[in-house]
């Protein structure tokens, strides 16, 4: 995770802002149905199940409800965006005893984050109303939760109270297994392949390994009917001209926030009729380009 944080930020918005721009007035929107399902507010809220070792997070403008400890072990954490403005959570390990004090120090310094921040995936963003789920093995230690996200005003959400020192403890009672994938993403430098059915409708468990020399994450993202991805770009030269008409064309599905190379992660979506993009939006470590516009875009259509 040797990037800057001006340039982290912008790998996680720059495309993804669209979305929410076109909710921004929605507090409370229903999810879209390609999205999951239905962000509905539960009885209790930024909780941890140890029984089905899940972790429910709600993000809004601009703090998050989480739970404070989790287990070790495999952990699905789901992140249910209450909006009005896209949120995802990049799950940050901190090695060498570090906390999220030594964090918020490091990142007042200029210049790349110091080796002991380690991006450990998470669930990346969902449409305002929505929801997405992510799983992965969790080591014991010391997490951060954080929002990169930098709209509205181009300030990290983290800089505006979206981070929250998470402890993950020795794993106890009977563990969870590793969940089962019909879709397996791999990831390289610069690349997405896969296997499995990925242009079927339903709801659909992926797997995610990064086997690229660097990090690398996945948002899926459905255009909407007859857009492309030059539509897209050209749509987002406008909003950041703050000349931009008309809704987005895009939706943002969710996926994983960035893993480091050798990481596994799964995530779900539902994915309904429509065409969809793969998209990387990570900075290079060379030339600090994103990954997307090194060629890490894959589209494809789902009937």
């Amino acid at each position: 995770m040797n990037r800057s944080l001006e340039s982290l930020a912008l790998a996680t918005t720059f495309v993804l802002c669209a979305c929410a721009q076109k909710d921004a007035a929605k507090t409370d929107s229903p999810a879209v149905a390609q999205s999951g399902a239905a962000a509905a507010a539960p009885a209790s809220r930024g909780t941890f199940d140890p029984a089905t070792h899940t972790a429910v997070i709600h993000a809004k403008d601009f703090a998050f409800e989480a739970p404070d400890s989790v287990s070790a072990g495999f952990m699905t954490f789901r992140l249910i965006n209450d909006g009005p403005n896209l949120h995802h959570v990049q799950i940050i390990r901190l090695d060498s005893g570090k906390t999220v004090a030594d964090l918020e120090a490091a990142f007042k310094n200029p210049g790349p984050p110091p080796k002991w921040i380690v991006a450990a995936g998470g669930p990346n963003a969902p449409n305002p109303g929505a929801e997405s789920v992510a799983t992965f093995d969790l080591q014991p230690g010391n997490y951060a939760l954080m929002c990169f996200v930098d709209i509205p005003g181009k300030v990290p959400h983290f800089a505006k109270g979206m981070i929250h020192a998470l402890k993950v403890t020795p794993a106890s009672g009977t563990p969870a297994p590793e969940p089962t994938a019909a879709i397996t993403i791999t990831l390289a430098d610069y690349s997405f392949t896969t296997t499995g059915p990925l242009t079927t409708a339903g709801e659909h468990t992926f797997k995610v390994v990064n086997k690229g020399p660097q990090e690398h994450e996945v948002e899926v993202v459905r255009l909407a009917p007859g857009k492309t991805m030059k539509d897209v770009g050209a749509w987002m030269e406008k909003a950041m001209a703050g000349t931009a008409e008309g809704p987005p064309p895009i939706d943002a599905i969710g996926g994983i926030a960035g893993e480091m190379p050798g990481m596994t992660q799964y995530f779900t979506a539902n994915l309904t009729p429509g065409n969809y993009v793969l998209l990387c939006f990570v900075p290079d470590l060379k030339d600090q380009k994103l990954h997307l516009d090194h060629g890490m875009i894959k589209e494809f259509t789902v009937k």
